[in-house]
């Protein structure tokens, strides 16, 4: 079975001849890091296979760029890699640490689900809201929805 993939763009890699940083797509699957010059390309330029590797977040290396998180694999050769701002680099690193776990593991990676990451801003008032969505004059119409056998209720639609 094919490994699957869990995500996938692009990153600013540091080369490790030339020492030169460019933009690079990189597929990350359950086993390693695939990168490849530009999206359309079939065959990587490199793979870095992520048993036995180590992350290090947010790396310190390079006074001079920020973003940059450091994968180190299992024979202790460093891979450098520069994101465009700070929520990307942490998708990146967080899906990179599971994939390592789950390899320590002898487990698939799984992706969580995503409802306890929803976090409403304390300031608003759940009940409040309903209660204007509900309202016979300005409101909207409440209904109640089935799908894919599952049944919805206090669905609006407007």
């Amino acid at each position: 079975m094919e490994p699957q993939e869990i995500r996938e763009g692009y990153l600013v890699k540091k080369g490790t001849v030339l020492n030169s940083w460019k933009a690079v797509w990189v597929v990350l699957s359950e086993d390693g890091m695939e990168f490849f010059k530009r999206k359309t390309d079939r065959s990587p330029k490199g793979m870095i296979p992520l048993k036995g590797a180590a992350l290090v977040s947010p790396c310190q290396d390079f006074c001079k760029r920020m973003l940059v998180f450091k994968l180190t694999t299992d024979k202790k050769q460093d891979h450098f890699f520069q994101a465009s701002h700070v929520e990307e680099r942490e998708f990146w690193v967080k899906d990179i640490k599971r994939a390592i776990t789950c390899l320590q593991g002898g487990k698939r990676f799984a992706r969580k689900s995503t409802r306890r990451s929803i976090r409403l801003a304390e300031t608003i008032n759940l009940n409040e809201l309903y209660a204007l969505l509900k309202d016979q004059d300005d409101g909207v119409n409440e209904l109640t929805l089935e799908q894919e056998n599952r049944v919805f209720n206090h669905c609006f639609t407007g």
